[in-house]
């Protein structure tokens, strides 16, 4: 029998509901769960007799387990390999940071350590970008809302989890209703994660975009634009065919117009493909009328088949320089953070491990200020 994990919120609900049961019970029921993932049932006390028959029923304190952990060789960064019902595997990256290690206006930025979860959507992805090793692996599966919010109580058993950033496996905005679900049950009793510490990455599903703010208020959103022009995106991103450029930002004109929020923009740095002084031109062109923050991100080799090379310093630099200082947009260049244990941007693919091999690096999200 396949039994639904209590963080499944609109199945809780409903069942629930069914029986009679106040839906007040479920927090203090996922509390109990975050702090004794291995409970059971009759270990939660003052429940009503209806709730323990629901729940033994048809739920599951959790419904996947942890099937390894890998830490990267400087300590800072941890992959999670996570076993679902299904047998499928997708993977979590918890991403330690310590703010006064960094700078900010000159001075030493306020705060002590932080920790960032990146959350996997589905199981695979579409999208087949042809940098990233999810895209390798074609599309498997969407997560549940419940599969989605047990990589948070799993990586909360590490660490005290600040930030969350759906940048793992998969396109969030195409798992988009189980993507609002798991959110807002993060922004809920017991998690209580402010909005403005969660964004959202997507390679640009526009239909999905024009309702997000609506669903998700306060929420950021990342666009992983990734080129200036549609030509390269396209080549790079197969997708990006069935998403314009031109309705793309058509629709993030939108979304900042009613969200008035800064919009991130990723952008990976590929020599000889979207890293040259006319692509940081024409990149601000296409952005002169947003308010963003652009995050340079430099590409994390999948393997030694790679069809492309990762830019120079040199040019990473150069393109940061004319973003910044010719035309004054805030750009960052994404610390690479867990590549020996190939947790990097682009490098999440799942590999059951060898144990015996160590991880790659991300900018903190805080450090981008929206």
């Amino acid at each position: 029998m396949v039994f639904r994990s209590i963080f499944d919120a609109p199945e809780i609900r409903s069942e629930f509901e069914k029986a009679g049961v106040s839906l007040q019970f479920i927090p203090v029921i996922w509390k109990h769960v975050v702090k004794n993932p291995t409970c059971e049932w009759d270990d939660i006390p003052s429940l009503p007799s209806a709730a323990y028959s629901v729940l033994r029923s048809k739920f599951r304190p959790l419904t996947s387990i942890v099937d390894s952990v890998i830490d990267s060789s400087d300590g800072v960064t941890t992959k999670l390999l996570i076993k679902l019902q299904n047998g499928a595997f997708v993977e979590a990256v918890v991403m330690r940071y310590d703010s006064r290690l960094g700078r900010y206006d000159g001075k030493t930025r306020p705060g002590g350590p932080r920790s960032t979860l990146c959350i996997s959507s589905q199981v695979g992805c579409k999208m087949g970008c042809k940098f990233c090793a999810t895209g390798s692996m074609g599309f498997k599966s969407n997560l549940s809302c419940g599969e989605i919010v047990e990589q948070l109580v799993h990586a909360s058993r590490l660490s005290d989890i600040r930030n969350i950033v759906f940048m793992g496996m998969g396109e969030p905005l195409n798992n988009y209703t189980m993507l609002v679900e798991a959110v807002r049950v993060m922004l809920a009793p017991p998690f209580q994660i402010s909005p403005k510490k969660m964004t959202v990455s997507t390679v640009g599903i526009i239909h999905a975009i024009n309702k997000l703010h609506k669903d998700l208020p306060g929420l950021n959103l990342a666009v992983s634009l990734h080129a200036p022009v549609q030509e390269i995106r396209c080549q790079i991103m197969p997708a990006a065919r069935a998403f314009p450029l031109e309705k793309l930002m058509a629709s993030l004109q939108a979304y900042q117009k009613e969200s008035q929020q800064k919009i991130l923009i990723e952008y990976i740095m590929l020599n000889g493909v979207n890293d040259e002084e006319q692509h940081a031109h024409e990149l601000a062109k296409l952005l002169e009328t947003f308010e963003v923050v652009i995050n340079l991100i430099p590409f994390n080799p999948i393997g030694s088949s790679s069809q492309f090379k990762t830019s120079s310093v040199e040019n990473v630099l150069k393109f940061q320089k004319i973003l910044r200082g010719v035309h004054g947009i805030r750009t960052t260049v994404r610390k690479e953070m867990g590549q020996d244990i190939s947790g990097a941007c682009g490098q999440l693919v799942v590999n059951l491990p060898d144990k015996s091999k160590g991880a790659a690096k991300l900018t903190d999200i805080e450090d981008l200020r929206f």
